[in-house]
């Protein structure tokens, strides 16, 4: 069985979070949500498990930081083409989300770029060339 990671996020709306990951690719899944939580699946094995602040509280007793203040995670989902990586960001700003929050990753082998939900948690979008990674000399930007 392969290894899943289930990403558990603060939201301070549940229903905007979950049309929001709907709008960037996630697809939810009903048997694991209820009115304080929306199982957003991204893959078989990536899963977002978005969380009313009162339930992520019962998870940890340290106090939930304001994801548009500060950072404690980066996310990062992978792409097929740059094309991908381009059309998630747009759809994410779409749905109410900030484009671009950090600066593209522009590589001869890799392309990069990231947006911010509703929240402020932060995800990048990456496509990557693995034959031309494993070719390249350094990591000089393109």
């Amino acid at each position: 069985m392969p290894r899943m990671i289930f990403v558990n996020l603060p939201v301070t709306d549940l229903k905007r979070a979950t049309a929001f990951y709907e709008a960037v690719g996630a697809v939810r899944n009903p048997q694991f949500c209820d009115e304080t939580a929306s199982c957003m699946v991204f893959s078989e094995t990536i899963f977002v498990m978005l969380l009313t602040h009162d339930k992520f509280r019962q998870f940890t007793p340290k106090p939930i930081s304001d994801a548009k203040v500060s950072n404690q995670a980066l996310f990062c989902l992978s792409a097929d083409s740059r094309a991908e990586v381009d059309d998630t960001v747009a759809r994410a700003e779409a749905a109410g989300g900030v484009a671009d929050p950090g600066p593209k990753d522009e590589y001869s082998f890799m392309y990069g770029r990231s947006f911010e939900d509703p929240d402020g948690h932060m995800w990048g979008v990456n496509w990557m060339d693995l034959a031309a990674f494993a070719a390249r000399s350094d990591m000089a930007p393109a």
